[in-house]
């Protein structure tokens, strides 16, 4: 018993005289709680594409002296309105109602105190058309205007498929931050030495430019142009640095 205790208390000396002959910086690389100082940038990265879809609302707004009379109104101009859509090569799936309603209009008071009297009323249905084919998108405007339509809104372009675009905008913030990050590395005389963490933002952001009129000489079709379609990623990354 004695010569295990013994040994156990060599052991013991042997481990303290090693750590203590350690040269001060080997020391603090072994502490467990020793870190280096760390340097945070964030980047930004922006990809550009040309939209190839586009959906927009299209509607039909009809008054009538009764709620019935109106409804019938505009329950036959959506169906002709529709027809056109569909006939313009749009698929079921990509035709959906978006709103609808029947309000009552009064007329107007002659006189303060004068009850409230209904002189007609009025039915709006707005159906949202996806456009898959952004070459069909002026013959459409001019085919829902003619077949009733009289009320189109919210234009907007869009990528079928943006999964691509988001990858080379998270790319871009990632080589954003690394630039930034060099730069003030050395101007502050230090060292990138390691990636400590990357956090991402919520998800890239689409950021689609306003839809703008062509000019044409001949008005065939509704002009339009579509522009472009940027998405937006950013990143925030930690290095671990050192002295030069």
């Amino acid at each position: 018993m004695k010569l295990i205790r013994a040994t156990a208390c060599a052991a013991f000396l042997g481990a303290a005289g090693l750590f203590a002959s350690l040269s001060p910086l080997a020391a603090q690389d072994l502490a467990p709680n020793a870190r280096r100082a760390t340097l945070s940038v964030s980047g930004e990265g922006l990809a550009s594409a040309v939209p190839d879809m586009a959906t927009l609302t299209s509607g039909v707004v009809s008054e009538g002296k009764t709620a019935r009379e109106a409804l019938d109104a505009n329950s036959a101009a959506v169906a002709t309105m529709i027809e056109a859509i569909r006939t313009a090569g749009i698929e079921s799936r990509d035709i959906s109602t978006s709103g609808f309603s029947v309000q009552p209009q009064y007329a107007p008071q002659k006189k303060e105190g004068e009850p409230l009297r209904i002189a007609s009323y009025q039915v709006n249905n707005a159906v949202t058309v996806r456009l898959r084919d952004l070459g069909k998108l002026g013959d459409l405007l001019d085919q829902l205007v003619t077949n009733g339509a009289n009320q189109i809104s919210g234009i907007a372009f869009d990528i079928a498929d943006p999964a691509r675009l988001e990858d080379t905008a998270r790319a871009e913030a990632v080589k954003d931050a690394r630039h930034q990050a060099d730069i003030i590395a050395q101007a502050a005389g230090v060292r990138l030495v390691r990636v400590v963490s990357i956090a991402s933002e919520a998800g890239p952001q689409p950021m689609p430019r306003m839809m703008m009129a062509a000019r044409a000489e001949k008005m065939d079709s509704v002009p339009v142009e579509a522009g472009e379609t940027q998405v937006r990623a950013g990143v925030t990354v930690v290095y671990e640095i050192e002295p030069l």
